[in-house]
């Protein structure tokens, strides 16, 4: 949770202070060519430069053709490749580039006007468009354009690097043709209004068209769409064709989906309509010792944190600091668990924080981590899992793992997720993702409202964490993004010491709770429409919560259990 430095914090005031915000591509017109030259990297790294040596040529993954660059950071260097286009004088531009890969950044210098740039906080596995555009000055006849990583991550993938404008009489690459059509096209994620479906990516599409029963109903530059505000128990047919400057190509086979019968959001009845979480400390760092009984009854939802990852790819384990916590015992810890469950509360084991890193990648660590959790749930009598990943996650095998789980450990399962503000900022993002494809199991996402600096809003305007703004703009995201209002729940520290940075006082969570609820208490952000259903609050910690005298809880409980 809160022990890990976020990445978010340089991201956002660079977002804020240098206007990091992804511009709309221009349409390119008929007279427009791509001026980059090996802009899919089929010619290896001819025409870019590369710095610290940082860049290579790979044959996977790639987007289209053969080759993609992969350029990966290094202590001080964050992996920046780039290229000097020739460009015409008082003209605009449309760059873009596929990437695989978490903040990635895509930019221009040297335009004469404004120099831009845009990011990505993740695609979770898969390729994701970037995009911006630039105007050139005046006397402008060359532009530098640029992508690279960010310090500490792990290498990314940039393939269909383009920059489409009038020639500036460098040289262009081949006009692009009309794209075949989409295969591989899968319905996943059923709930009772929604649908999950996915594609395989075509060579030289720069976007997808999705059509329902005949009519298009979304146009998408990834290789997934969510659908949503479906009937219930009601099946659909879907197609999707891709297209580019070329044209629209051919639509792909239709798939056939089926939506559920179920309710929606809480999946889960053991869990009420409001509820608050609370993260249960498996080890002293100076917050109060506490054993499970000791917990709060505010609490409907205690997170034990965390389980451990161990040398099987996608397995956890768990294991009770006996020693650190006084000499509880696992008999009692057990005892503890059956006993707050007896008195209606969920016990969940939490996978992740700042030491949990857990990969889930592929079928078979999904198979590993779905058998190890069932196993735990078995042994210890853990209601459920939460995931708080905070290095990024795979939605694909992520949901195949959750899928697996649910499925073994029926109605009762309680799954919660608590990621970071970054991870929720477009639904185009792993976590965002892996979310809605699991919607129909969901119990709720605490996103950490803390350790971030400044973030979008869902009206597009930034807003600095510390205010009620803060957390009903970014929960706007979620609730406007895909989630039930049953879904969302706001995480923030207990006390100061529970974070970095970020702590709000009670009150502040309590106004925030109110203007998404009733429409009462907001700041200078007030939502469109109220969420009555909103599923309430959650802290890190309950140890931190006890040590400032249950302040937080006595205060936000109340509040949130008298919700609408």
């Amino acid at each position: 949770m809160n022990r890990i430095r976020s990445l978010a914090v340089p991201l956002a005031v660079t977002l804020a202070a240098g206007g990091l915000t992804a511009l709309a591509a221009g349409t390119a017109q008929a007279a427009d060519v791509n001026v980059i030259r090996n802009g899919g990297f089929e010619s290896g790294l001819a025409n870019w430069t590369c710095t610290s040596g940082s860049g290579a040529v790979v044959t996977s993954p790639v987007f289209a053709g053969a080759a993609a660059l992969k350029a990966t950071p290094a202590g001080q260097d964050n992996a920046q490749c780039s290229q000097v286009v020739k460009v015409k004088p008082n003209s605009t531009y449309a760059l873009s580039e596929q990437v695989n890969g978490s903040y990635v950044y895509l930019g221009a210098t040297g335009t004469g006007t404004q120099d831009v740039s845009t990011w990505t906080p993740g695609t979770g596995g898969g390729f994701q468009k970037l995009s911006t555009t630039f105007t050139t000055g005046a006397n402008t006849t060359q532009v530098t354009v640029w992508t690279h990583g960010w310090y500490g991550q792990p290498g990314y993938v940039v393939d269909e690097f383009s920059v489409f404008g009038p020639d500036g009489g460098g040289g262009t690459d081949p006009a692009p043709t009309v794209p075949g059509a989409p295969a591989g096209t899968a319905v996943s994620g059923q709930s009772s209004s929604g649908l999950t479906l996915s594609w395989n990516a075509v060579s030289g599409a720069t976007g997808y068209y999705v059509y329902q029963d005949g009519v298009r109903v979304q146009t998408v530059t990834g290789g997934s769409a969510q659908l949503t505000g479906l009937a219930a128990a009601t099946s659909y047919s879907f197609q999707v064709s891709a297209y580019n400057a070329a044209g629209e190509g051919p639509k792909s086979a239709a798939v056939t989906g089926t939506t559920t019968s179920g309710g929606g959001g809480n999946p889960n009845p053991s869990v009420p309509k409001h509820a608050l979480t609370g993260y249960w400390q498996n080890f002293n760092n100076g917050a109060t010792v506490q054993k499970i009984s000791d917990v709060s009854a505010q609490y409907d939802i205690i997170a034990v944190s965390f389980a451990d990852a161990t040398s099987t790819p996608g397995a956890i384990a768990f294991n009770l600091d006996s020693a650190g916590l006084g000499g509880y015992t696992v008999a009692q810890f057990k005892a503890d668990i059956a006993a707050k469950k007896a008195a209606g509360k969920s016990v969940v084991l939490s996978i992740g924080g700042e030491k949990g890193t857990i990969t889930v990648s592929d079928s078979a660590s999904a198979n590993n981590l779905a058998n190890s959790a069932y196993a735990l749930m078995q042994e210890y009598g853990f209601s459920g899992i939460d995931i708080d990943l905070e290095n990024g996650l795979n939605p694909t095998y992520m949901t195949q793992a959750l899928r697996s789980l649910a499925t073994r450990a029926g109605s009762s399962f309680v799954l919660t997720m608590a990621p970071q503000t970054i991870d929720m900022q477009s639904t185009q993002g792993g976590y965002f993702k892996t979310a809605l494809a699991v919607k129909d199991i969901l119990t709720v996402v605490n996103m950490q409202y803390y350790n971030s600096g400044a973030m979008l809003g869902c009206d597009g305007k930034v807003y600095s964490q510390g205010s009620v703004d803060f957390l009903t703009a970014l929960a706007c995201i979620q609730l406007e993004g895909g989630l039930d209002p049953s879904q969302v729940g706001i995480g923030v520290p207990a006390s100061p010491s529970g974070a970095g940075s970020g702590y709000v006082s009670p009150t502040v969570v309590n106004n925030a709770l109110d203007c998404l609820a009733r429409g009462a208490g907001c700041g200078t952000f007030k939502p469109s429409k109220t969420y009555p259903g909103l599923r309430g609050a959650m802290t890190w910690s309950t140890n931190w919560d006890a040590k400032a005298g249950s302040a937080w809880s006595n205060a936000v409980g109340p509040k949130v259990h008298s919700l609408p």
